[in-house]
């Protein structure tokens, strides 16, 4: 455990010294992957699909605010979209409208719920980003997961049923009809809405939870946060038939679990044992107090030692000189000593 509070001083350590340069990287990454996954998915615009041009907005969002990364993403989308159908377009462009004056109202801080939900649907552990919110952000963070919920279920439906939407007039007798199409079928989406369901519960349980005065307050949380989400997810699957795979969810679950375990160690980890009460008053209140101290371990200093080679051999040479010296001065003086005990002897 030591090692790895001493590891976790000098990740604290290196990111303060390099944050004028890690800060632009890391947005320059998830601008990236964001890109990156909205061509995967939505790559219906070939000239948007070409690395440069992705290279290029990464690039821009490295310099820009969080936010900025949002609009750029938004932006592909809708071009995306404009290529395999005006219709889709329009509804989405109008359904981000909603989202973004909610998210910008309630939670404009939360960028990263709203880039990295979509993210994490596809990699399996969705329910990672409900328990981190509500261990470190605030009740408002429900709005930001809630849209990155309603991006991704977006993406999937129209990802899988582009044939239809990009036959045109072909499968439907016009316009209006593709309008309804896509409205429809966004709207209808009953496994979108528990998952919002089951995140935002989720997350109000956990900041609760995590809040009260007891000890391990946020393992607590986490735990009670997994197991609200899976019944959630499971009753929401029995009555509406959301077609949700219950092992991927106990899986994605557990695995959430664990990093956001992980996330505990580098945000709040404390010592119980070592736990204070205090008790003091003023004119007006009783203050009842409880401090747990924080368990930290200073990162030791690695000190490099110099040596010059020509210092030590001089200073080598001057204490053989010393010692030299030192002899010679004490020599006479040892057989001016023997002489005089051996005439004593004699006598």
């Amino acid at each position: 455990m030591k090692n790895l509070l001493v590891m976790k001083e000098h990740i604290k350590q290196f990111y303060g010294k390099n944050e004028v340069y890690l800060t632009p990287l890391m947005k320059f990454l998830l601008a990236m992957l964001s890109l990156l996954m909205i061509n995967g998915r939505w790559g219906y615009m070939e000239k948007l699909n070409k690395f440069p041009i992705v290279l290029v907005a990464a690039l821009m969002c490295s310099f820009l605010p969080m936010n900025f990364i949002i609009l750029i993403a938004a932006l592909f989308m809708l071009l995306h979209l404009y290529a395999l159908s005006m219709e889709c377009a329009v509804v989405v462009f109008a359904l981000f409208l909603v989202l973004f004056l909610l998210y910008f109202r309630f939670s404009p801080k939360d960028t990263l719920v709203v880039l990295l939900t979509p993210l994490c649907f596809l990699i399996g552990i969705p329910y990672t980003v409900p328990l981190c919110m509500g261990l470190v952000g605030t009740p408002l963070s429900a709005v930001s997961v809630v849209c990155g919920v309603a991006v991704y279920y977006i993406m999937a439906y129209i990802s899988g049923n582009e044939a239809v939407f990009g036959a045109g007039t072909a499968e439907a007798e016009n316009s209006m009809q593709n309008f309804k199409l896509v409205i429809d079928g966004i709207l209808d989406n009953k496994a979108m809405f528990v998952t919002m369901a089951a995140f935002a519960v989720t997350l109000l349980l956990v900041y609760t939870i995590r809040r009260l005065s007891v000890n391990y307050s946020w393992t607590i949380a986490m735990i009670a946060g997994t197991v609200s989400n899976i019944i959630i997810l499971l009753i929401g699957d029995f009555l509406w038939d959301t077609n949700i795979s219950i092992l991927a969810v106990f899986l994605g679950s557990c695995v959430s679990l664990a990093l956001v375990k992980l996330l505990e160690f580098f945000v709040f980890h404390v010592d119980y044992s070592r736990t204070e009460y205090a008790q003091f008053e003023d004119d007006e209140y009783y203050y009842y107090v409880k401090a747990v101290p924080k368990i930290m371990v200073a990162a030791p200093d690695k000190s490099v030692k110099k040596i010059n080679t020509q210092k030590r051999n001089a200073h080598r040479e001057n204490s053989v000189h010393r010692e030299n010296s030192v002899h010679r001065e004490s020599s006479p003086r040892r057989e001016s000593g023997s002489r005089r005990e051996s005439g004593s002897y004699r006598k």
